[in-house]
């Protein structure tokens, strides 16, 4: 068989699941072969802890029970993220079905974009975390596609699927709705019947509605009240919500940069012609003018809602969290740009949606360029955990303090290492996140057991102890000693910009 002819002909539901299981392998190889435990890692594999209920995910609580036979959960990575990742594989088939009745090669490459979010690498980074919110994923597209002649187990199935995505990850939702928004546009590509895109919209409502009732009384219940605050309505809520889309704008921004800007530029042209093509579809429609214009304006609202779901709900919440494992929903936004580029050039041409394996292969070598600034990341925290514990067990004044409180410093020029990277793609440095020299919680893995983060104390060491002189003064730090107790202040590091190559 020709390689023309393959690309050509259906795909079986075993060649899809195949496909996408090596497509969704290879984008997260990077992060197992670095292992770097990621921020909430070091303190969960230390006690091996939990605390998820509290933040109303308990399903993700229960996951890590179950799959690890205890009521804690120790550290098991990989194994959580492979079968994560296999239930992706799963799910993605499922939504290529849906989708498309007889899917092809080109077909595939659509959905696959669903996965290949740059965004979602921070999501995965997490060890415990990454992979209870690809379950909130594949719980959400499994709602999507169900399908059941029985009108109760339409409703309730979803209605499950949808709290169980919420109990793992809330911001699954966002991705849930958008994925309505997709819905609606294919509703209207594919010239379906006025009464069945009504009944369609009405199942939607319905079961998100039920879904919130089931959430409600299982993991909301046990979710702290803080993080439920909503932004305060007496200090210009509507500021606030634009002024927290512009950081996300800001943020998402980064990604287009360099290629990378002509590559989603391209893409969004093609997904523009995509989109006419639609609207000629509405237009010929044998529904009456009025039908017609609702359904024209319900699709071109598809796409602003789509990118409002990047950060979706959280826009609204008091405690504003930007960074990239909140933008979940632009899962969806790749999802609709490639769909409607695939329209485009499938109309061209039937090879033509061959090219959109080039911004997917612009995405999964942004998740190799991360990956190797994850091991770099790891090389300098095991080169820093070496130091600081060398300092501290060498000096029996500070092996025998009470309690070393360590101070808070954040920089940007703490990575050396990944300087290159950051400057030709700067939205690594905004996946990656840490922008600190050292955790507390990571000094017990080399035995010292005395050293806390300085938090009520509002960074008071760093500010209240340079006078003195310090026992300890290297080039990252100064550890002072007074009395029984120690204060470790980091020193600013330099910019990239000063330094010598």
């Amino acid at each position: 068989m020709r390689m023309g002819d393959w690309l050509d002909r259906e795909l079986g539901s075993r060649r899809v699941w195949l496909c996408f299981l090596l497509a969704t392998l290879a984008y997260v190889l990077p992060l197992i072969l670095a292992d770097y435990p990621y921020i909430d890692d070091n303190w969960r594999s230390l006690a091996a802890g939990m605390g998820w209920a509290g933040e109303g995910r308990l399903f993700t609580q229960l996951f890590y029970n179950w799959l690890t036979f205890t009521d804690a959960a120790p550290n098991i990575f990989p194994l959580p993220l492979l079968l994560a990742t296999l239930a992706m594989a799963w799910a993605l088939t499922r939504l290529t079905f849906h989708y498309f009745i007889e899917p092809t090669f080109t077909h595939f490459l659509v959905v696959l974009a669903f996965w290949y979010n740059p965004f979602f690498l921070q999501n995965l980074s997490y060890q415990y975390d990454g992979p209870a919110m690809t379950l909130s994923l594949v719980a959400v597209i499994f709602a999507i596609t169900f399908r059941s002649v029985s009108r109760v187990q339409q409703l309730l199935v979803p209605a499950l699927l949808i709290a169980l995505g919420l109990g793992l990850y809330q911001v699954s939702i966002n991705v849930f709705i958008g994925l309505c928004c997709v819905e609606l546009l294919r509703y209207a590509n594919d010239r379906l019947p006025w009464p069945e895109g009504c009944r369609m919209i009405g199942w939607k409502v319905a079961q998100t509605g039920l879904a919130w009732l089931i959430y409600a009384a299982t993991a909301y219940a046990y979710m702290n009240p803080n993080r439920t605050l909503l932004l305060n309505g007496q200090a210009s809520p509507l500021q606030q919500v634009e002024t927290n889309a512009g950081r996300v704008l800001e943020k998402v921004m980064l990604l287009f940069h360099g290629g990378f800007g002509w590559v989603f530029g391209a893409l969004f042209l093609g997904a523009i012609a995509g989109s006419v093509l639609v609207g000629r579809r509405i237009i010929e429609r044998r529904d009456n003018g009025r039908k017609n214009a609702l359904i024209g304006l319900l699709c071109l609202l598809t796409l602003p809602i789509a990118v409002l779901l990047v950060p979706g709900a959280a826009l609204f919440f008091r405690d504003f969290n930007e960074g990239a494992r909140t933008l979940m929903g632009f899962s969806v936004v790749l999802l609709l740009l490639f769909y409607l580029s695939h329209l485009a050039l499938a109309a061209v041409h039937r090879r033509l949606p061959l090219l959109l394996l080039v911004p997917l292969l612009a995405m999964l070598s942004l998740s190799y360029a991360y990956g190797r600034v994850l091991m770099l990341q790891k090389t300098f925290a095991n080169t820093a955990l070496n130091a600081l514990s060398y300092d501290i067990a060498s000096r029996p004044a500070l092996r025998d303090a009470k309690r070393i409180y360590m101070s808070v410093t954040y920089s940007d020029h703490w990575l050396v290492g990944a300087a290159g990277s950051f400057k030709h793609l700067p939205v690594l440095r905004y996946l990656l996140n840490t922008d600190y020299y050292m955790l507390a919680e990571n000094l017990p893995k080399a035995g010292i057991t005395n050293v806390v983060a300085e938090r009520e104390r509002r960074n008071a060491t760093r500010v209240g102890y340079q006078g003195f002189v310090p026992l300890v003064d290297s080039q990252y730090y100064r550890i002072y000693l007074l009395g029984d107790y120690g204060f470790i202040v980091m020193k600013e590091p330099r910019p990239i910009a000063e330094l010598q190559w």
